[in-house]
């Protein structure tokens, strides 16, 4: 029997849930299809760590703190815990300082403050190679293996969400998904299919030059100290473009490509976040192709721990887990596009959907229902 709806969202990822809630606080009455029957994507292959310190200049970055903001406002409500709130983002280089003094002149520095290491007992263990680091107080992390579950259960349970579990959508037209499961008709349509380039809409992921990008992490078992906030290092900020696109990051860039050009060319960089139990989840590493292979190298493993140490002065613990993810990549932050009336293909496509997409979702909406954006807003 065909069921009715205000809105349906294909893909129960972060993006698709993202915009559930957008819809469900505008009081309209929403269905999510997948066609998995629990999440396994990217959403749970990565850190939780919402990062807002670093996102590229402009709506990005305000969709960012926009994003964080609501998982602060959602995450009592749906159980979910923040694990550790802020950012240690320290630097192992001259040349990586001159970055962040550079970034702590901007818009973008709210909220974050420059310590010497002398400064940083409380927040980094150790006596690794480093200098300095930008502190920031807005970002937070959470446990992605649980959060996006709790996070769905809740707006089924808090909010009248309707999920439709292994349901392949064969099909989309205005106001109609045709089902493995039978047809779900709503007035509009959003399709947040994450890598998934070419089951719906692939001419438009084709025209956008969309990719996929695979990463490798591990979860470190626990070193016997604490991280009141995530860390990061010098590869970080030739990545993250709030950083990256600073005319200071040439220098640091240059050093980089001498010193540490495996790193480099294996896309890595230091992220590490801490879990409840004490165990550390540490990454990560980019490689890109239209079918990555679903192998993790040992190399790059040991590329992504080398960094560790020198952060840390010490060797990294044990590792108990190993895991490969995929995520849609392209030049920007995400695509949307209206590939038929009330209807919105949407994908993130810069790693980065845990820290952007509720701000990205309220955007799209408010442009679906005629409303002002706010995410976006300057």
């Amino acid at each position: 029997m065909e069921q009715q709806f205000d809105l349906a969202v294909v893909g129960a990822g972060v993006v698709g849930l993202a915009h559930a809630l957008a819809a469900t606080r505008l009081g309209k009455r929403v269905v999510v299809v997948d066609r998995d029957a629990q999440a396994n994507g990217a959403s749970v292959r990565n850190f939780g760590f919402v990062t807002v310190t670093g996102q590229a200049r402009g709506a990005v970055w305000r969709r960012a703190r926009r994003s964080a903001q609501v998982w602060n406002e959602v995450a009592g409500p749906a159980g979910i815990e923040v694990l550790q709130r802020g950012l240690t983002m320290v630097v192992r280089r001259p040349e990586a300082q001159s970055v962040l003094e550079a970034f702590l002149e901007t818009e973008m520095a709210e909220g974050c403050a420059w310590r010497e290491v002398g400064d940083l007992r409380d927040r980094l263990p150790g006596d690794g190679e480093v200098l300095g680091a930008l502190t920031s107080e807005i970002d937070l992390r959470v446990e992605s293996r649980t959060a996006i579950p709790r996070l769905a259960a809740w707006l089924e349970a808090a909010h009248g969400v309707t999920f439709l579990r292994g349901a392949a959508v064969r099909g989309v037209e205005t106001g109609r998904l045709d089902t493995s499961a039978g047809v779900v008709r709503a007035e509009t349509i959003v399709v947040c299919p994450g890598d998934d380039l070419v089951t719906l809409f692939p001419d438009h992921f084709a025209r956008a030059e969309v990719t996929r990008c695979k990463l490798q992490m591990l979860r470190l078992s626990d070193p016997g100290w604490r991280l009141p906030a995530p860390v990061m290092s010098d590869l970080g900020l030739v990545r993250y473009l709030g950083y990256a696109d600073l005319p200071q990051a040439s220098a640091l860039r240059a050093r980089l490509e001498v010193e540490q050009a495996q790193h480099l060319a294996h896309g890595v960089h230091l992220i590490v976040v801490q879990s409840a139990d004490g165990s550390l989840v540490v990454g990560d590493s980019h490689q890109y192709a239209a079918t990555p292979d679903p192998f993790a190298r040992d190399d790059v493993d040991a590329l992504i721990l080398d960094e560790f140490a020198k952060v840390f002065g010490q060797s990294p613990p044990p590792v108990l887990e190993r895991w490969t993810g995929t995520y849609a990549s392209a030049a920007g932050h995400s695509l949307v596009e209206a590939p038929m009336p009330r209807v919105r293909l949407v994908t993130v496509t810069s790693g980065t959907g845990t820290s952007t997409a509720f701000g990205l979702a309220e955007d799209v909406i408010a442009g679906l229902y005629d409303l002002p954006q706010q995410g976006a807003a300057a």
